[in-house]
């Protein structure tokens, strides 16, 4: 099966190319992606199973069910992206399909509060997906002016998670 560093490779070349449709099939699973109406985002559309294995059967469930609120998320996007229209304010976006996490575990503090100062490689959260824990980097330098995701919240691909003012 695809590691989840390969299955975003795949995401991202797709998201990038006239691409419409993409199918993968190994290891008794076939996995099909397609572009959403907006040709901006890859939506995960089926995984189904080739031979009968229920350790693979578990996950299916869960893909299908994830396309209704890809629906929801874009138009909340647009809204927010109506409202900043300054060039030093920076979105960090979710490079995955999962759940954000703001803290490293429920007992800790949060990476980052607004007003925080982060640089390049400051980590400002975690998105969990296929019981991997993947820490997401601000990616540039300057000061965290909103929090666009909820803990625990199931976040889309590209979705946008943070604002920074760049310096």
């Amino acid at each position: 099966m695809l590691k989840i560093q390969e299955i975003r490779e795949i995401i991202k070349l797709i998201d990038q190319s006239s691409i419409e449709k993409f199918s993968y099939e190994a290891d008794n699973a076939k996995v099909v992606l397609e572009k959403g109406n907006n040709g901006q985002t890859v939506l995960p559309v089926q995984v189904e199973q080739v031979e009968a294995q229920p350790v693979v059967v578990a996950p299916a469930p869960e893909v299908k069910a994830q396309p209704q609120p890809v629906q929801e998320a874009p138009a909340a996007v647009v809204q927010q992206a109506e409202v900043v229209h300054d060039e030093s304010v920076h979105e960090i976006t979710s490079p995955m399909v999962g759940t954000f996490y703001a803290a490293s575990s429920p007992e800790a503090d949060a990476y980052v509060k607004i007003g925080d100062k982060v640089s390049d490689e400051s980590i400002v959260c975690i998105v969990e997906a296929m019981k991997l824990f993947n820490e997401i980097e601000a990616e540039v330098s300057g000061e965290i002016v909103e929090i666009l995701a909820k803990d625990g919240q199931l976040v889309e691909y590209g979705q946008p998670l943070f604002l920074v003012k760049t310096n």
